[in-house]
C-alpha cells in the first residue's frame, strides 16, 4: 500500500504527507470524522520497530519524525545517516510484512538546534551551511518531509529574541535551498513543516503567528515557489516538555488561521498527554511522541533485569548483568543530562540532584546513549541470559512500547485509515 499510496501521489502531483492529508479530509467531508496523524520520534531501533508492529496492527500510517541530533551525515547518537535511516525503516517494515504508509521526516532543522552546533558555538554560516547539507542528504536518502525550524539564534544577547522577520526570511532559505535541490536531481516533491514550539521562536502568539505565515506566503511568492506551501505548522497548544494538558481552545485558534491559507497544525511534546482524543477533535493535523517512548524502553530493560534476578535465583543465570547501573553510569557519563537541568540545578555533580529528577535525566537521557558500546554489550548478554530461558525479550520491550503508541493511534482516529485511503 506505501507503494501504490507513492504512485498515486507522484500522479498527480502531491507529495506523499499532502496527499494523506487531503485524503483525510475528503474522509471527514464524507464521514464527518476528524484525524491526527501520529508521528513517532525514531531515538531507537527498538522504538522504530514497535512503531511499524503498532501500524500495523492498527492499520494505519505512521511517521517517523527524527532530529539531527539523532540521524545526520555524521551518524548522530543513533548512529545512521539519513540512507542507513532510510533502509533500516525499510528493511524491518520488509521483515515485519508492515505494507502501512510511512512517512519519514527532519524534526526541528535549523541553526543551532544540533546540539553540537550549540555546544561548540558555531557561526551562523558555519551552521546554516551544515543545516543545508543535511537537507540534501535527506532528500537525496527519500525522506518525505523536512521540518524548518531557524527559530534559535544564539549570537543574540541580552535575553533577546530573534525576530519573526528573520525567521521567515531563513525559512525561506532553506526552503528554497531544498527546493533547488531536490528539483536539480529530479526527486520526488516533499512536504515542509514549519515554525516551532518553543517561547524562542515567538510564534506562540496569534498576531506573530499571522505574521509569520504571510510573510513566508510573500517570501515563496517572490521566489517563484507559489507551488510550495508547509503543509503543517508548528503551534504552541499547551504541551511542552514538563507539561502533559493540551489546550483545544488555542489550537482551534491556530488551526483556523493554518487552515486559511492552506496548513494544518502540527503539535510537539504531546508525550504523556491526558487528553489526546482532544486533538482530533480540535482540528490538529499532527502530533510528535518521543521521550515517553525511551522511558517506556528504560522502563522494560529495568524490567528485564528483575526477571534475570528471579532467573538467578533459580540458577538459571550464570553471570547477571547490572542493567540499570550501565544505564545510569553511561547517561552521567554522556553529559547530555545537563541540556535538560533547570536553572537552580547542579550541572557539576549529577548525583547533588534531586533523586526525583535524577530519575527523569535518566530515563529521557537514555536516548543518547543507546548506541554507547557498554550499553550494547551488557544490553545483549541480558537479553541473551533472558533468551536461553525461551523468553524473547525483545518482544518485551518492543511491546512495552507499542502499548502507549496503540494509545494515540486509537484517540487520533488513525486505526483502519489504510483500508480508506
Amino acid at each position: 500500500m506505501n507503494k501504490e499510496l507513492r504512485e498515486r501521489a507522484i500522479f498527480t502531483k502531491m507529495p506523499l504527507m499532502d496527499f494523506i492529508l487531503k485524503r483525510i479530509r475528503d474522509l471527514e467531508s464524507q464521514t464527518g470524522v476528524k484525524r491526527t496523524i501520529f508521528a513517532a520520534c525514531p531515538n531507537s531501533l527498538s522504538v522504530i520497530r514497535a512503531a511499524l508492529k503498532s501500524a500495523k496492527r492498527c492499520n494505519a500510517p505512521i511517521k517517523f519524525a527524527t532530529t539531527l541530533n539523532q540521524v545526520d551525515i555524521d551518524g548522530g547518537y543513533t548512529g545512521l545517516t539519513p540512507s542507513e535511516f532510510v533502509k533500516t525503516i525499510r528493511l524491518h517494515a520488509r521483515s515485519l510484512n508492515v505494507t502501512s504508509p510511512v512517512i519519514i521526516a527532519i524534526d526541528h532543522g535549523g541553526p543551532w538546534l544540533k546540539d553540537v552546533h550549540n555546544r561548540e558555538r558555531w557561526t551562523y554560516s558555519k551552521t546554516m551551511s551544515a543545516v543545508k547539507e543535511s537537507f540534501e542528504a535527506a532528500i537525496e536518502a527519500g525522506y518525505d518531509l523536512i521540518h524548518v525550524d531557524p527559530t534559535l539564534d544564539i549570537t543574540l544577547t541580552d535575553g533577546k529574541n530573534i525576530s519573526i522577520d528573520m525567521v521567515a526570511e531563513r525559512t525561506i532559505d532553506l526552503i528554497v535551498h531544498a527546493e533547488k535541490f531536490r528539483l536539480k536531481n529530479n526527486y520526488p516533491r516533499i512536504s515542509y513543516e514549519v515554525g516551532t514550539e518553543e517561547v524562542h521562536g515567538g510564534l506562540a502568539d496569534i498576531d506573530i503567528f499571522k505574521q509569520f505565515l504571510e510573510l513566508l506566503k510573500q517570501g515563496l511568492k517572490q521566489k517563484g515557489m507559489d507551488d510550495v506551501w508547509p503543509c503543517f505548522v508548528v503551534g504552541k497548544v499547551g504541551t511542552d516538555l514538563h507539561t502533559t494538558t493540551f489546550d483545544p481552545t488555542v489550537a482551534r485558534q491556530l488551526t483556523k488561521i493554518a487552515k486559511s491559507y492552506g496548513s494544518l497544525i502540527k503539535g510537539h511534546y504531546s508525550d504523556y498527554v491526558t487528553n489526546p482524543e482532544a486533538y482530533p477533535e480540535s482540528g490538529m493535523g499532527a502530533a510528535n511522541i518521543g521521550p515517553e517512548f525511551t522511558e517506556m524502553e528504560y522502563d522494560a530493560l529495568i524490567e528485564l533485569e528483575q526477571l534475570q534476578q528471579m532467573l538467578l535465583l533459580e540458577g538459571k543465570v550464570a553471570k547477571p548483568v547490572e542493567m540499570k547501573k550501565t544505564l545510569w553510569e553511561s547517561v552521567v557519563k554522556s553529559g547530555r543530562w545537563q541540556k535538560w537541568l533547570h536553572a537552580d540545578e547542579n550541572s557539576d555533580d549529577f548525583y547533588a540532584n534531586n533523586y526525583e529528577r535524577q530519575k527523569w535525566l535518566i530515563k529521557t537521557g537514555c536516548r543518547y546513549i543507546w548506541e554507547a558500546p557498554e550499553v550494547v554489550a551488557n544490553r545483549t548478554r541480558l537479553y541473551q541470559n533472558i533468551s536461553i530461558q525461551g523468553i524473547d525479550p525483545a518482544t518485551i520491550v518492543e511491546s512495552s512500547i507499542e502499548s502507549a503508541m496503540d494509545r494515540y493511534f486509537y484517540k487520533f482516529n488513525l486505526v483502519g485509515l489504510n483500508s480508506l485511503l
